[in-house]
């Protein structure tokens, strides 16, 4: 099958022709009528295989030419990354269509957002959170919303933003068209589709939590965060083999640590993102590792959710994912659209229970390779993997959860005196029997009951 047996449009076609697409993958070809009909439509593939394109190829053969200010379709996406890709896919597709296309995000100028939104747009890419910001404020009209895409949901329920979800649902006109998109079905997407979705058609190209078959996975045994520091400076040595190398970390401290010791080695290859590196830094590193300047990326979940980089030969996951599905997220960053793509997974034996998970999910073993020789083995531990010394009869240790802040001092000698509120203003007043200024009212009042 060939994009020619859809039934798109000129523009359409000589947009696809410029980017190079000549055959649908087989959720966009199984998507494609069902979107264009009208209905609900949820649909399930593995990460990597061309989602956006198969929401938005039947959305633009469908979308009339309008000089109206209001938006008629909006697309919801987890992170702000994923909001900028998903305009730069919306614009080459659209680069012989006459529309507009706005991506708002949190953690920039909103009046700069509203500016643009008032110059009338057609479609609306937005994270949840300034989406609701903007709707209250009524800087953003949806009364005209005809469709809304929820990409990457099960992303966004992890995240948090199911109640930022409903909100929106409540302020988005009755008779629209849901159309929502994810690599996994968990339990909390298939309650907001019963809550929201209106006899939705499925779309399931493979079953959730099924890995691409283009994907070679692998793993290693490791005991602690030190050896797996050598054990990653030894591949990454390899750097005909390793070309393109996105590296998975749990949370932002560890990205930061893993970032000080890899810089020793790799300097200029490397780069890093979580969400307390600013806007600017974030977009301005992965727009280095898309051309090639980097060879390295640093990440956290949440920052790589949902990113299409082309040719990331290898995904090395430094921890193990406490959840499954985060597992699958990560690994599809590799091998996408059909291309070969390798992961490899450090797992402690504190891990084994996390690597047991993703493998249920899977139905599958992933391969334990045995440790290169070369790598040294450290027993210098960081502080999360020290054991926790107890000590029960000790009554001067305070428990974790009493112990002061960072920002906690003593106060100066002069500031501790005792707070004596109203009898300290009794004393006074016996002390100097009336007030200062026959202008206070309690003296005025005092003295007209007297007369």
């Amino acid at each position: 099958m060939t994009f020619n047996d859809l039934n798109l449009n000129t523009p359409l076609y000589n947009a696809l022709d410029d980017l190079g697409f000549n055959t649908p993958t087989p959720i966009q070809a199984e998507a494609f009528n069902v979107v264009a009909s009208g209905k609900d439509v949820v649909g399930i593939a593995q990460t990597g295989t061309g989602k956006t394109l198969a929401y938005m190829l039947p959305i633009l053969r469908n979308l009339k030419f309008s000089k109206q200010d209001n938006p008629r379709v909006l697309v919801l996406v987890p992170t702000r990354e994923l909001v900028v890709q998903v305009v730069e896919e919306i614009e080459k597709l659209s680069k012989y269509i006459n529309n507009r296309v706005l991506g708002v995000y949190g953690g920039t100028n909103i009046n700069t957002q509203k500016q643009a939104v008032a110059e009338g747009l057609d479609i609306i890419v937005a994270t949840p959170g300034r989406l609701y910001d903007l709707a209250v404020s009524r800087a953003l009209q949806l009364k005209s919303i005809q469709k809304l895409v929820i990409d990457e949901v099960d992303v966004m329920l992890d995240l948090g933003f199911r109640h930022q979800l409903i909100n929106i649902f409540d302020i988005l006109p009755e008779r629209r068209q849901n159309i929502m998109f994810s690599a996994t079905m968990t339990q909390d997407v298939d309650l907001l589709i019963n809550d929201f979705f209106r006899g939705p058609e499925r779309i399931s190209i493979a079953v959730s939590g099924t890995p691409l078959e283009n994907i070679e996975q692998q793993r290693y045994k490791v005991p602690n965060f030190y050896t797996k520091v050598n054990l990653l400076v030894h591949l990454l040595n390899d750097t005909e083999t390793f070309n393109r190398v996105i590296v998975f970390v749990a949370y932002k401290r560890m990205a930061d640590r893993l970032f000080e010791k890899l810089d020793e080695h790799f300097k200029e290859e490397l780069c890093v993102i979580h969400s307390n590196k600013t806007q600017n830094y974030r977009l301005r590193s992965i727009e280095q590792f898309k051309e090639g300047v980097n060879r390295i990326l640093v990440a956290t979940d949440v920052m790589a959710r949902g990113l299409d980089i082309d040719n990331v030969s290898h995904v090395i996951n430094f921890d193990t994912p406490e959840y499954p599905e985060n597992y699958m997220h990560r690994i599809g960053r590799t091998g996408r659209v059909e291309r070969k793509g390798t992961s490899i997974t450090f797992s402690t034996e504190k891990e084994q229970e996390h690597i047991e998970n993703i493998e249920a999910l899977m139905d599958m073993q992933i391969p334990v390779l045995n440790m290169p020789e070369a790598v040294e083995i450290s027993t210098e531990l960081i502080p999360e993997e020290r054991p926790e010394i107890k000590e029960r009869n000790n009554p001067t240790k305070r428990s974790e959860e009493d112990a002061p802040g960072p920002a906690f001092h003593e106060k100066k000698a002069k500031n501790q005196k005792e707070n004596l509120g109203g009898s300290y203003r009794r004393e006074i007043a016996k002390k100097y029997k009336k007030p200062k200024t026959r202008g206070d009212k309690n003296y005025n009042r005092r003295n007209k009951k007297r007369k």
